[in-house]
């Protein structure tokens, strides 16, 4: 079993951030691990990206909006598809930096 790579998170401080902000977190570690791929890094690449997995897991299960519910599931689907599967839905990593970025910009302002 793997520890908890998020553990303040993890103890409910996760719930009371936005959705926009959680977002921006597990982009945060989408584009690490895309960094670390193009830097030929796999063990620091795995480690973000199962970061950013971890993020994502508490999304889903503090999420109560179904309409939400369903894009982090489907976000889910697509990212184990693109850095794990056999990338059937044709992803790319700008178009992943391209998609988290909306989100830091609204967490942002």
């Amino acid at each position: 079993m793997q520890s908890i790579q998020h553990p303040s998170l993890t103890s409910g401080r996760w719930a009371k951030l936005s959705f926009s902000e959680q977002m921006a977190n597990i982009g945060s570690e989408i584009e690490r691990t895309i960094k670390w791929r193009n830097k030929n890094n796999s063990d620091y690449a795995n480690q973000a990206f199962e970061r950013g997995l971890e993020l994502l897991t508490l999304a889903i299960n503090s999420q109560t909006q179904y309409s939400k519910l369903k894009e982090l599931t489907r976000l889910r689907e697509c990212l184990l598809d693109f850095f794990l599967g056999n990338n059937q839905y044709h992803s790319t990593q700008e178009s992943w930096q391209k998609y988290f970025y909306n989100f830091n910009y609204l967490a942002r302002k």
